[in-house]
């Protein structure tokens, strides 16, 4: 073959191969744009909703009116009047629960006391023995006289003039609600001489009740602290109140004074005083953790007088909870004001708890304002008070008939 002949094939199969190339090229091109197609159109899904016109509308709105300044024109705009009372609303709704908790809290305090004082049996009085529960009656107020082994005048002459005895305290419990109780522990040596002169004592009167403390002067904090978490324990009631034997009561009196405060929570009512800090050994009402009130000659905080004083049922609840790590100083009404000095206690002062032995409790009595307690300072009590109480009681106590007509 010559030499030209091979040039024409060689041309010939050159210009086959463009042409196949460029149409594998064109055909390929044309298969990419299908392939792509298919491939990137996707169906939209049945179950996605696409907003309507008016919902986008409705959402822009509400992204609209979402921004700092639009909220606060409105909340410019907004009649005062109406802020004022959303805002009283609002702040009296966070009372209303405020209490609620609270009184949910010590109603959940007196159980567990309640609890505890069954199962170590702390009260061994005839209610406990009669294997009575707490009952679900709420009475107005629990009374208790605080009272010695040795103070048996004291107590008859009590039984004989401001405190009703036999059917009327039965009478008293049931229609007015006033449980009155005399309040005594038992002896270093339990069962004794002491022990069973006070059983055949309540066995004639059925007025105490007994608790699981050792007596003694030195011991008041401590039994002040076991009257009130037994009291709760046994007695639903709104106050609770402690008195000495050697004080005279208008019950009735007592009785509408707390009334007027019972609205009040954390109550804490008597005759506030602050007296020095004793550190001096060897003298009446000292001291022994007197550096813990200061310098020398501070004075304690305010507190009632121990004659007489009163507290509502969430503070009675709340010693009887914490009874155990509440700390106890020398004197008992010291003690007393101690336990509360962190808690928001609504401390009232009233000297009508306080009066003093005729002629004092007697002009106040004409005056119409009768005391609800009398008593002589400089003996803490009523001086002799045996001899001496019926006197207080014919010239400063109320009606006979004061307490069956007073409405609680």
């Amino acid at each position: 073959m010559s030499t030209k002949m091979k040039g024409e094939i060689f041309i010939s199969k050159s210009l086959v191969s463009k042409k196949w190339t460029l149409l594998l090229c064109f055909g390929s091109f044309c298969f990419g744009i299908l392939f792509t197609d298919r491939m990137w159109n996707i169906p939209e899904s049945k179950d996605i909703a696409r907003p309507s016109v008016t919902e986008a509308e409705r959402l822009k709105l509400i992204s609209e009116g979402c921004g700092p300044k639009t909220l606060y024109q409105k909340e410019v705009n907004r009649d005062p009047q109406a802020l004022f009372g959303e805002v009283s609303k609002t702040h009296n709704a966070i009372q209303t629960l405020d209490k609620t908790i609270s009184s949910l809290e010590m109603e959940l305090a007196a159980a567990r006391s309640a609890q505890e004082s069954l199962t170590n049996s702390a009260p061994i009085s005839n209610d406990v023995e009669n294997k009575q529960l707490p009952r679900k009656r709420r009475y107005l107020m629990v009374v208790g006289i605080n009272t010695a082994f040795s103070s048996r005048k004291r107590r008859d002459s009590v039984r004989t003039t401001w405190m009703p005895s036999g059917e009327k305290r039965k009478k008293l419990e049931e229609e007015k609600g006033i449980i009155i109780r005399f309040v005594i522990g038992h002896s270093a040596t339990a069962g004794g001489i002491l022990d069973r002169s006070i059983e055949a004592e309540d066995k004639k009167h059925g007025d105490f009740l007994r608790l699981d403390h050792v007596e003694g002067y030195l011991e008041l904090s401590g039994k002040t602290k076991t009257y009130f978490s037994t009291a709760v324990s046994m007695w639903d009631a709104e106050f609770y109140v402690k008195v000495d034997d050697d004080v005279h009561v208008n019950i009735a009196t007592l009785g509408e004074t707390l009334v007027r405060h019972r609205k009040k929570p954390r109550l804490y009512i008597g005759c506030m005083k602050s007296g020095p800090v004793l550190s001096q050994k060897g003298v009446r009402y000292h001291e022994p953790e007197y550096w813990k009130f200061g310098e020398n000659g501070n004075k304690y905080f305010r507190h009632a007088t121990g004659q007489l004083y009163a507290i509502s049922r969430d503070l009675a609840s709340y010693i009887s909870l914490n009874q155990r790590v509440l700390h106890k100083y020398a004197n008992e009404d010291v003690t007393l004001g101690a336990w509360f000095i962190g808690l928001d206690v609504t401390h009232i002062d009233d000297r009508r708890l306080c009066c003093g032995t005729p002629p004092d409790c007697e002009w106040k009595a004409q005056a119409g304002n009768i005391c609800v307690a009398s008593f002589d300072w400089t003996c803490s009590g009523i001086c002799r008070s045996a001899d001496r109480i019926k006197e207080v009681h014919k010239r400063c106590g109320e009606p006979e008939n004061a307490i069956w007509k007073a409405r609680f």
